[in-house]
């Protein structure tokens, strides 16, 4: 009778292999995921890629489902694990182009989001780029066509002062500006998209000057592509297809 115990059991040995490859870049300089034990994501996306493939080879391999479950794990662990791998790269090479710059690098899970704040990107009530925010953009789409098999999403947010419907308006704009400046220097539009939230997810006190000035920023998120794969060793700009 099959059971699931040799799933794991092959699961957890590949994505012990796939994660062992790949030392998480950030131990030593405080970068990792808060409350992590020093995992690299590579080894965590991997780890699950591998068992969720796992159980997939196994109940498409009707006659061998031991010899389904480990080509499953193996081909679920190493796309996992290659965009763990993949945005491991780029935060590294993210956070090196925007020190002093202002903008905060941040990793959440399988995402990097750049915060851009109001001090730099935009002169009040304006969707004009400041001349201090043009080198940050320009550190930014050579980041995105080197590593291009990113979505993007570029969220354009104000504080609270003024009525809600011209700060959705103002914040369109100004994350439209961004798009269409990345895009002017040579970043493909074909996963980039631009959206104003206004005055919503406020990350400060719209109460005082210092927490309105954070929350006038424009926010760059950047992911995996659905459905795309990811090949364990893919390097930028390249994609890597699983027979």
């Amino acid at each position: 009778m099959f059971t699931t115990r040799p799933l794991i059991i092959v699961a957890t040995a590949v994505a012990l292999l796939s994660g062992c490859a790949s030392p998480n870049p950030y131990n030593d300089q405080g970068q990792a995921d808060s409350g992590s034990t020093g995992m690299s994501k590579t080894a965590k996306y991997g780890g699950l890629g591998a068992l969720a493939g796992a159980v997939a080879g196994a109940a498409i391999n009707h006659d061998n489902r031991g010899k389904g479950a480990l080509i499953g794990a193996a081909l679920g662990g190493a796309s996992a694990a290659g965009y763990g791998y993949y945005a491991d790269q780029q935060e590294k090479k993210l956070r090196a182009s925007m020190a002093n710059t202002g903008v905060e690098v941040q990793r959440q899970g399988d995402q990097i989001k750049l915060i851009m704040p109001g001090n730099i990107t935009f002169a009040t009530d304006s969707a004009n780029i400041a001349p201090s925010f043009y080198q940050p953009l320009n550190n930014l789409a050579g980041s995105l066509k080197e590593f291009n098999q990113n979505q993007i999403e570029i969220v354009g947010y104000t504080d609270s002062t003024g009525s809600r419907q011209h700060n959705m308006d103002l914040s369109q704009r100004r994350a439209q500006s961004v798009a269409t400046y990345l895009t002017s220097q040579g970043v493909s539009g074909a996963n980039l998209s631009a959206r104003g939230a206004g005055p919503d997810n406020p990350i400060a006190n719209n109460g005082d000057v210092n927490g309105r000035a954070q929350n006038r920023r424009v926010e760059v998120n950047l992911k995996a592509i659905p459905g795309q794969q990811y090949g364990s060793q893919q390097q930028p700009g390249t994609v890597q297809q699983y027979p």
